[in-house]
């Protein structure tokens, strides 16, 4: 960068300024000489500061400027300095009603350019004579930038509540960037429709979903993988080669779309010891690491695949490891100053090991509780039943985990530990007619005990007893049944 470029105007001046009169300070001139060295410096061409082009100096603005800096001892290149305006930064050449009105029409209409608002002002002032005189565009340009009154996106039809009180908060808060301080402290992911249609078996033309994972520190991209779908099965396997491949972060950042809240995410990262946080809604900035990282998928990586007429999922998936780990990983980052990846080595780092592919299936599953059908030890899971091991027959709340996706593994749990108990394997009704049945497993390791004839039972043997010492009357009249003899005169 140069120091035209570098440097603002104003200072450009007081160097300019400083260079002509700068030999006269470096050697004064003998008494009365001074007045010929000023001529001498103003017949001379020098750069304008702006236009580059040659440029002449009067004598007298020349003399000025000498005078300027012999009087100032510490800085004369600040003296040299261009005057600033006497109005800068005052809005007195706007009326009270101007800056009203101006402040009303970006109320109603803050997606409007500076100049739609000047526009529509000018029609304004043509019908209210209170915001005459008008200023110009510069005056207005102005007030919006010292009021912080900057263009917003257009407000469409299906804006929602949701969507205003992200807006009014992102203007009631200031907006920061932030970088974790270690290595896998904290993940970015999302998902991204691509601007590629892929071609599947069906001869039909599909637009993939990618996958996208990143370290905030080293800005790594951990794994990037195409889908048909963005669904939280994808999600799953996308984290899953994830944390196999770069560890176990510390806390991972998504927004808060289905696939990313699915049960299977919301209690499988906690499992896995990873903190799961979101963005708030509506604001995609918070997560601003991952959504820029779309623009070098969609500038580099899908760019050089334009011209493949038969692009398919397998082959785009192939083409993205390729560029992901060859070229964007191995590429100095703007922002860092260095690769993703020896920043990721580098650390420092709060990596953990990754468990196996059977844990990590484990642990993407969701936990519910079912209700267990007596008559056959059976809970419905998904439309389909599924037996209950007779040693959990006592049960009547079972709680299951399982991932949505996945029926083959289906495990029972302990609700009070989360610990898995045993496997829970699809009702087989053709295997069950068979007629071949196993003895109940006793549920305690206690002896059972004999049965007994006690005779009458203890509770009312003990509410006879209380009756009888109570002391009362009968509470009902005995009456003899009648003999054969007297039923027969009867």
């Amino acid at each position: 960068m140069t120091e035209r470029e570098s440097s603002s105007i104003h200072e450009r001046w007081a160097h300019l300024r400083f260079s002509v009169v700068g030999q006269l300070l470096a050697a004064p001139p003998p008494k009365g000489t001074l007045r010929q060295e000023l001529e001498k410096l103003a017949a001379r061409e020098w750069r304008h500061p702006s236009s580059a082009l040659p440029v002449r100096f009067g004598v007298s603005s020349i003399e000025r400027w000498y005078y300027k800096a012999v009087r100032e001892r510490r800085d004369p290149v600040q003296v040299l300095r261009r005057k600033l305006r006497s109005d800068h930064g005052a809005q007195d050449s706007m009326n009270p009603a101007l800056r009203q009105a101006l402040r009303a029409q970006y109320a109603a209409s803050p997606s409007w350019s500076i100049q739609l608002h000047h526009d529509n002002l000018v029609a304004l002032a043509a019908k209210r004579a209170e915001l005459r005189p008008l200023p110009s565009y510069s005056t207005i340009r102005r007030f919006f930038k010292a009021q912080g009154l900057q263009k917003r996106r257009r407000v469409t039809s299906r804006r929602t509540a949701g969507a205003e009180r992200a807006e009014a908060r992102l203007q009631a808060r200031e907006v920061r960037s932030y970088e974790a301080e270690y290595v896998n402290g904290l993940w970015h992911w999302d998902c991204h429709v691509g601007s590629r249609k892929v071609l599947t078996a069906r001869g039909e033309r599909v637009t993939p979903i990618l996958f996208g994972c990143l370290d905030d520190r080293s800005r790594l991209a951990c794994h990037l993988q195409w889908y048909f779908a963005e669904a939280a099965r994808h999600v799953a396997h996308g984290l899953s080669q994830a944390f196999q491949k770069r560890g176990l972060p510390r806390s991972a950042m998504s927004d808060n779309g289905a696939a990313m809240t699915a049960g299977e995410i919301r209690e499988g990262l906690p499992r896995l010891g990873v903190l799961h946080e979101t963005i708030l809604p509506y604001s995609a900035y918070q997560n601003a690491k991952q959504e820029s990282f779309w623009s070098p998928v969609e500038g580099r990586l899908l760019a050089m695949l334009e011209h493949v007429p038969d692009l398919t999922l397998a082959l785009l998936n192939e083409a993205t490891q390729a560029w992901v780990e060859y070229e964007y990983n191995r590429s100095v980052h703007a922002e860092t100053g260095q690769t993703p990846i020896e920043r990721f080595v580098a650390g420092p780092s709060v990596s953990r090991p990754c468990p196996d592919s059977a844990a990590l299936r484990l642990a993407f599953t969701q936990t519910e509780q079912r209700t267990q059908r007596h008559s056959d030890g059976t809970v419905v899971i998904a439309g389909h039943r599924f037996e209950i091991p007779n040693c959990y027959r006592h049960l009547t709340r079972v709680q299951v985990r399982y991932a949505s996706w996945d029926l083959t593994e289906v495990h029972l749990t302990d609700e009070h530990t989360g610990n898995v108990l045993c496997r829970l394997y699809p009702q087989d009704k053709t295997q069950n007619a068979s007629g071949i049945r196993r003895l109940l497993e006793p549920l305690s390791n206690d002896p059972m005990a004999k049965a007994t004839n006690p005779g009458m039972a203890p509770l009312l043997a003990q509410l006879i007893a209380t009756q009888a010492a109570s002391g009362l009357p009968p509470a009902y009249l005995p009456q003899d049944e009648p003999s054969d003899e007297q039923g027969e005169n009867q």
